[in-house]
């Protein structure tokens, strides 16, 4: 079965990481299902807008999972992976770790959950995607390095209130809330929507490894084959503090 749901109706996809039981994490699979649902996004053109979203609501995604680490997230992030030109709407509820901040800020519009936390605690762990480096044009400078240097968590109306979603609602409520943003969105005119999205693409500044893409891959390589990456996966998996030394 599937671990990326893609499903089309009145001009919407909507596509789902379907792990919850697993909180959503992002695995290989995950990653390959996702960035085939971008692609098939792009080539129907009866889908006009698309709503990104986790099943169930504990969790949008908890992030990678650090059992066996997917370095090729890129690939499933729209915008870096695959060059997206219609709108995407992200709908999150419970945990958005990790990657999850990713997808976030590269959506073009956000809904969250009551109860939706934001955490990016990859220096807690000594393991860094880059890609996040981004959030900082996209909310105020401050409010992202205290996110990425602390690695504690935000709740929702903290990230309405920093503009990091469009609104919060009930819990259990973000996927129609979504939905009715995305009926409007395509209601509108298609080549107006491609063309603004991409204007905006170009004015948002990029971060190193958002903009050096696929070639990405060497730039994080010192990190993520050092003594502390190795050091803050082990302390993670013994539930234990790492000891990082800088190696």
């Amino acid at each position: 079965m599937s671990e990326v749901l893609y499903e089309s109706r009145d001009g919407i996809a909507e596509i789902t990481i379907d792990r919850p039981e697993k909180y959503n994490t992002l695995t290989h699979e995950v990653i390959d299902g996702l960035h085939d649902a971008w692609l098939r996004f792009n080539n129907a053109s009866d889908d006009k807008v698309a709503i990104l979203t986790g099943a169930g609501d504990k969790a949008f995604t908890a992030g990678a999972n650090l059992r066996d680490i997917p370095h090729d997230l890129f690939r499933a992030i729209p915008g870096v992976g695959v060059q997206v030109h219609k709108p995407v709407i992200a709908a999150v509820s419970g945990l958005v770790i990790g990657g999850g901040i990713v997808f976030l800020q590269m959506a073009d519009l956000a809904v969250a959950a009551e109860n939706t936390k934001f955490s990016y605690p990859e220096a807690k762990v000594g393991f860094a995607g880059g890609l996040v480096a981004s959030l900082a044009a996209r909310i105020p400078h401050k409010v992202a390095m205290e996110l990425l240097l602390t690695g504690e968590p935000i709740d929702a109306r903290r990230a309405y209130e920093i503009g990091l979603v469009n609104k919060v609602v009930p819990t259990g409520q973000q996927r129609e809330a979504a939905r009715e943003l995305a009926r409007k969105i395509a209601a509108n005119a298609p080549r107006v929507l491609a063309l603004l999205k991409d204007f905006v693409a170009q004015v948002i500044p990029k971060g190193p490894t958002e903009a050096a893409g696929i070639g990405r891959a060497r730039i994080l390589d010192d990190i993520n084959v050092s003594e502390d990456f190795a050091e803050g996966i082990a302390a993670f998996h013994e539930k234990r503090a790492p000891t990082f030394t800088g190696r």
